[in-house]
């Protein structure tokens, strides 16, 4: 598991409405430039109807209060931190543009393959999107209650179990028994094996049949080796694109170095993705990632989620210098898309 992740500072203190249109104003620009914002540009942009005397002496409070920092002095300033948090607590829900929307409506409707195929064209398709590094999380199948299970006739000796789980993964099992087994026990046999594993998971023990008749005997067998899965978190699915992307977006060699390093580790993204879930948060910033690769960086994550139980997640790593709005309802949109996906492959 990976190291805990801070919760993010919840207690901040509400700004009133011009120092929060400040600080607004100088995460616009900054993320628009990467350059410190200077006060005259500020009050240009903000509209707020004052002198750049005013805004510089409100810039100040707002550096002391921890909001914003001068890298240089005499520079202009750049949100810190504590800055992005607060203007990412008090944003408004972002929309997605008429384009993007219908680039991912197209690509939902033409996305075909198993879930594995799926997560991962989907991973792909967020990166040129968005142009940053995408995680595309799918939970283990056991983990994942079973929708529906069908024991097929391959010949007398021999039967294919078939499993259909919640998060869409379909798991195949061959069954042999000892016997001539007739398709009409094996079509009860599988009629058995639903009533009694329906919205199970692999990690849950049912209580078999005893006797020993040949249907019993197949519905046994195929419990056995379903539950022969054992659940371990590398069976959890990961895809992870764009790495390369971290170095376009993400300022020092070092730095840069430490994140690919850390993204090559894939049950770390898996435990930084799910602490991230666990906390009900949509995005860490900076250092409220306390695992150190991604004290500069910002993790965005939506999850997806089928019948109230989260079965996978859509993430984004970036810079703490990003387009929050836009790329946070980005992360919502492709969940919501999964979401339906699968529900409507159940």
């Amino acid at each position: 598991m990976a190291q805990k992740l801070s919760t993010p500072d919840t207690n901040q203190t509400d700004l009133d409405q011009r120092k929060a249109s400040i600080l607004e104003a100088v995460v616009a620009e900054h993320v628009d430039t990467a350059q410190p914002v200077g006060s005259t540009s500020v009050a240009q942009n903000a509209k707020l109807e004052v002198s750049p005397a005013t805004v510089r002496s409100e810039m100040v409070t707002l550096e002391r209060q921890g909001y914003l920092a001068q890298p240089h002095t005499s520079a202009g300033r750049v949100p810190t931190d504590k800055g992005y948090r607060y203007f990412v607590d008090h944003l408004k829900s972002g929309k997605l543009g008429t384009a993007k929307q219908q680039q991912l409506s197209d690509f939902f409707a033409t996305v075909r393959g198993e879930v594995e195929d799926v997560l991962e064209q989907t991973s792909m398709m967020l990166t040129q999107l968005t142009n940053y590094t995408s995680v595309v999380l799918g939970g283990s199948s056991s983990n994942a209650p079973i929708v529906s299970v069908q024991l097929v006739n391959l010949d007398a000796h021999h039967q294919l179990l078939v499993t259909v789980f919640s998060d869409g993964t379909v798991l195949k099992h061959s069954v042999f028994v000892d016997f001539e087994a007739e398709h009409t026990d094996v079509a009860e046999a599988s009629k058995q094996l639903n009533a009694l594993l329906h919205g199970t998971t692999i990690s849950d023990r049912v209580q078999v049949p005893s006797r020993q008749d040949d249907v019993a005997t197949m519905v046994r067998e195929s419990v056995a080796v379903l539950h022969a899965e054992q659940p371990t978190r590398e069976g959890e699915q990961v895809f992870i694109t764009g790495s390369s992307k971290v170095a376009e977006s993400i300022d020092g060699v070092d730095n840069v170095r430490n994140v690919l390093a850390l993204l090559e580790q894939e049950l770390v993204v898996v435990s930084m993705i799910e602490e991230v879930l666990a906390e009900h948060v949509a995005v860490k910033i900076g250092s409220e990632n306390q695992l150190e690769p991604l004290a500069s960086c910002a993790v965005i994550v939506a999850p997806v989620t089928i019948e109230g139980e989260t079965i996978g997640a859509v993430g984004l790593l970036g810079p703490t210098r990003i387009k929050y709005s836009e790329l946070m309802a980005t992360t919502r949109s492709v969940s919501e898309h999964l979401t339906k996906h699968f529900e409507g492959d159940r």
